[in-house]
């Protein structure tokens, strides 16, 4: 039941996904400072510390046997969150209690961990990400030669076809993705670096031995999934790495914004509609409404995602020397926060795309109305081939053009244009030419094409390398 008095953030409410909220959860965080103990313990029993195999299996037996409010209460007093938790642990692992975090400082679990959780939400943005990409890419293949009116500053402009529109889309989420895998192949763990980044404490434990101290970090890494570490540091790992991480995340925020504000501008049309479930209700007024409500909240929540790509970016850039304290609170709240908004986007997007109504006779209906206008070029065309004077005809259609545009605009009228030209005997045009010219699949260019070798030669090769299954998701709201 929920505590009506105290807040609760939207995020777990009511927008992200309950894998994702475990991702940066406390157990997520405190259990996978557990497995860093171990893994540091191991890789200096190996290399020769006091450290045994019983202490060890101790340590690894006992990851997930924390007690909450040990720590809790350690921490009130003494103030430091990670000697609380080596307490913690301790009191679980008698025998191990004496080496835990030998050598390492505070950051050595707080930095390490950081990168791990971010590795583990990458996988699931990328996920999704792809099953995005896999759906958008059946719809442009399903309507890949229906024609539709496409816009130039919002103005009709030449055709394209709905498939190809969502190419478009797609395309900008294929981008999205490159920069995820980029991450993902260049993210290292921070290492043990010690506290100012010198690895002073571990040349102190073995005796001036570097070989052993890379060797160590390279144990680690390799322990938690890692192919190495950071090759210099401060105390931490470069903060530029949080923020390179949330622009990306910022990235992906822009392509659902747009493909969000594409339909719910179609949606006004009449032209494509999100999906609408049987007992949805539109509007508390207008019973009779169908408001574009998820895409509407995509583009709130690419809102917020984009505007907090500046939190990582201000505390990369103030950071002092080898280090400073003031990233920690920003950093838990803008990096968390980025990954669960952009989990709410692709989960809504998931469900939108999965379910996009198309009606086409509206869309059919508006590109008539238009047609005429685009159809000016070819019927001057095939009239100065039978002789007729390029000029005169351009200055005759000009004139039409804008007796049809005012009978549209002014009276409420159908375009008439063509009506009008076959009326002339100038253009030297019979019904049946008109009728051939006025075929909007005429007008769409290599669009249905283009869909295919999209599909084909950029789409295909992403889900086949990733083994995309159908992405089930449960919107709350």
């Amino acid at each position: 039941m929920a505590d009506y008095n105290t807040y609760e953030s939207p995020f777990c409410t009511r927008y992200a996904s309950k894998e994702m909220q475990y991702v940066f959860s406390a157990n997520k965080k405190f259990t996978t400072w557990r497995k860093l103990w171990v893994a540091l313990a191991r890789a200096e029993m190996k290399l020769g510390l006091p450290v045994t195999q019983q202490q060890v299996d101790e340590l690894e037996a006992n990851v997930n046997n924390i007690d909450y409010k040990v720590a809790e209460e350690r921490e009130k007093l003494v103030r430091h969150d990670v000697m609380s938790h080596v307490y913690a642990y301790g009191q679980v692992c008698p025998n191990a209690k004496g080496i835990i975090h030998l050598g390492a400082t505070s950051c050595y679990v707080g930095d390490n961990t950081d990168i791990i959780i971010m590795r583990d939400a990458l996988k699931i943005v990328k996920r999704k990400l792809i099953g995005v990409i896999s759906q958008l890419a059946d719809f442009a293949e399903k309507y890949k030669s229906m024609p539709a009116l496409a816009y130039t500053h919002l103005q009709p402009a030449q055709l394209t076809t709905v498939g190809k529109r969502a190419t478009l889309w797609c395309n900008e989420l294929l981008y999205d993705l490159q920069e995820i895998d980029f991450r993902l192949q260049n993210l290292k763990l921070l290492g043990s670096k010690g506290t100012t980044g010198t690895q002073a404490s571990f040349m102190e434990l073995f005796n001036g031995d570097s070989s052993k101290i890379k060797e160590l970090e390279r144990m680690i890494s390799e322990e938690m999934g890692f192919d190495g570490v950071v090759p210099v540091s401060g105390q931490t790992y470069s903060r530029k790495i949080d923020s390179a991480i949330v622009s990306t995340l910022g990235g992906i925020a822009q392509s659902a914004m747009k493909f969000s504000n594409d339909i719910r501008i179609l949606q006004s049309f009449k032209e494509i509609e999100e999906p609408f479930e049987k007992n949805q209700i539109g509007s508390s007024a207008m019973a009779y409404k169908r408001n574009p409500m998820r895409c509407e909240r995509i583009t709130s929540l690419a809102r917020y995602v984009m505007v907090d790509t500046l939190n990582p970016s201000f505390t990369a850039g103030t950071q002092w020397f080898e280090r400073t304290l003031d990233d920690s609170a920003n950093k838990r709240i803008s990096v968390a926060e980025a990954f669960l908004g952009i989990d709410a986007i692709l989960n809504i997007m998931l469900n939108v795309t999965d379910g996009l109504v198309v009606h086409e006779k509206i869309i059919r209906k508006r590109v008539m109305a238009e047609l005429p206008f685009m159809a000016t070029e070819n019927i001057m065309m095939d009239a100065v081939k039978k002789g007729g004077d390029r000029q005169e005809l351009h200055e005759k259609i000009r004139e039409y053009s804008m007796l049809a545009g005012k009978r549209v605009k002014d009276e409420g009228l159908d375009n008439n244009l063509c009506e009008l030209i076959l009326n002339d005997p100038m253009f030297m045009i019979s019904k049946e030419e008109m009728d051939a010219v006025m075929k909007p699949e005429n007008f769409t260019g290599r669009s249905a094409e283009q869909v295919d070798e999209f599909i084909e030669n950029c789409v295909k090769p992403v889900l086949d390398a990733n083994n995309v299954g159908k992405e089930k998701v449960e919107l709350n709201v």
